[in-house]
């Protein structure tokens, strides 16, 4: 007999929402009865998980992630999309209705030209930059902002397209088509190059047999190997885009100065949505990263106010001597963010298969930084709260008139994302002073 728990989870990532919606609401009761069982909040979060709106190596839609938070007793979740804010609406109506503190992003990359013969987090490409913004509190955006919005989706259809492109000269005879089998692999119309890999790994199988032949000759691996592979679907997955579509691949193409939009273009986008704009590390090892109090600095003055960081990728290394150099910066860029009152947002983006679903907080490696990780977490949640209900989130005129200082500003979206219930509404109006609202907050 089919488990109909097993059943509902599964629709709670159907691309149908009217099927995510329904799934959740059975979930929620059944939890309510005590035929699901919930844990216990537990100090972990992860606030920067991709949804099947951009891709999730899991198949998770936004209303699957407020579930699987809700189920594994996280203390906040997050999510982050590449070019699209398609999910923000969802997600958090979902985390309205599961009770789990939600926050909602973007992800994109830009051109930094300040820094444009330097390498910083997109490797191989000088200037070139990923670079977020979250605190999101809706998938609508301003009249005046949504030409940006649409730049974002136009560029990343634009490259795909080119790439499709050159791998179908490459690949001959398998061919895809952007129409016919990428999108259809999407909810929303909005392929990454992991959608790519899937739909020409799909296409081999259906037009060649055997394909190990047909990847060796066009991958340049022997067939041994490429056999080797094909028994692990996620290595070979990312072994067909790493040979495809990173430098060096047939499908590449080298980004210019006008690939990407300017960081002040990206941070006009987020500003006007009332988000935080977020710069983003990687581990340190590039010239740009080594330059960090630099970059930073540059950041900072053109409007950042939050920093996004990968924990898993920074010390969970099996090389000793490489573990060693990254945990060394991992904890030196805290201590960067904590310096300039960059509020931290950490996850592990589930957009590669193999990420896990939540960081390890009680990894050793992480005990030197990890209240820095959960107190970010609560500044981020206390601006959604408060952007969402009232309009006074972290870069309002009203948090600016009280809080000049972003040290005092980080203390108080801290406590309010600590005191707020999620999915209680608590009837915090504008007219507020700060101290009234954490005496409301502390009541309800």
């Amino acid at each position: 007999m089919n488990d109909p728990i097993v059943a509902l989870e599964a629709d709670l990532n159907s691309f149908d929402l009217a099927v995510r919606s329904a799934a959740l609401d059975a979930l929620l009761e059944l939890a309510a009865t005590g035929k699901i069982p919930l844990k216990a909040e537990r100090p972990i979060v992860n606030l920067h998980c991709h949804t099947f709106f951009s891709f999730n190596a899991y198949g998770y839609s936004p209303t699957g992630l407020a579930w699987l938070a809700k189920k594994e007793g996280y203390r906040g979740l997050g999510i982050v999309d590449f070019d699209v804010l398609d999910g923000v609406d969802e997600f958090l109506k979902a985390c309205d209705r599961a009770e789990v503190r939600g926050t909602a992003g973007i992800e994109t990359r830009v051109f930094i030209p300040e820094f444009g013969t330097r390498e910083i987090n997109s490797p191989g490409e000088p200037g070139v930059c990923y670079h977020m913004g979250v605190g999101f509190t809706s998938s609508s955006v301003p009249e005046a902002a949504m030409p940006l919005l649409n730049d974002l989706r136009e560029r990343a259809a634009q490259r795909y397209h080119e790439m499709v492109e050159r791998i179908n000269a490459h690949l001959a005879p398998v061919q895809v088509d952007y129409e016919r089998d990428i999108l259809p692999l999407t909810p929303a119309g909005n392929p990454t190059e992991r959608h790519i890999v899937t739909a020409y790994i799909q296409a081999a199988e259906r037009q060649i047999s055997p394909v190990s032949g047909f990847w060796a000759n066009k991958l340049g691996n022997t067939t041994e190997e490429i056999e080797g592979l094909l028994h692990k679907p996620a290595a070979f997955q990312n072994h067909v885009r790493s040979k495809l579509m990173k430098k060096g691949g047939v499908g590449y193409i080298q980004p210019s100065a006008d690939t990407f939009p300017s960081v002040e273009v990206f941070h006009r986008l987020i500003s006007a949505c009332g988000g935080l704009p977020c710069a983003a590390w990687l581990d340190g090892t590039s010239e740009g990263e080594q330059a960090i109090d630099e970059l930073l600095g540059l950041l900072v003055k053109k409007g950042v106010r939050t920093f996004n960081i990968i924990p898993d990728r920074n010390w969970n290394i099996a090389d000793a001597s490489a573990k060693q150099v990254k945990v060394q910066k991992l904890y030196a860029v805290v201590e960067a963010a904590q310096r300039l009152a960059l509020p931290l947002n950490i996850g592990t983006e589930m957009n590669s298969f193999g990420q896990r679903l939540v960081d390890d907080f009680d990894a050793p490696e992480l005990a030197p930084i990890r209240e820095a990780f959960l107190a970010g977490a609560d500044v981020v949640y206390g601006h959604t709260v408060l952007q969402r209900q009232s309009d006074l989130g972290y870069e309002s005129t009203w948090a600016e008139a009280h809080f000049p200082n972003r040290e005092q500003r980080n203390a108080f979206y801290q406590q309010v994302g600590a005191l707020y219930r999620p999915g209680h509404g608590a009837g915090l109006k504008a007219d507020l002073s700060p101290e009234q609202i954490l005496q409301i907050l502390e009541k309800v």
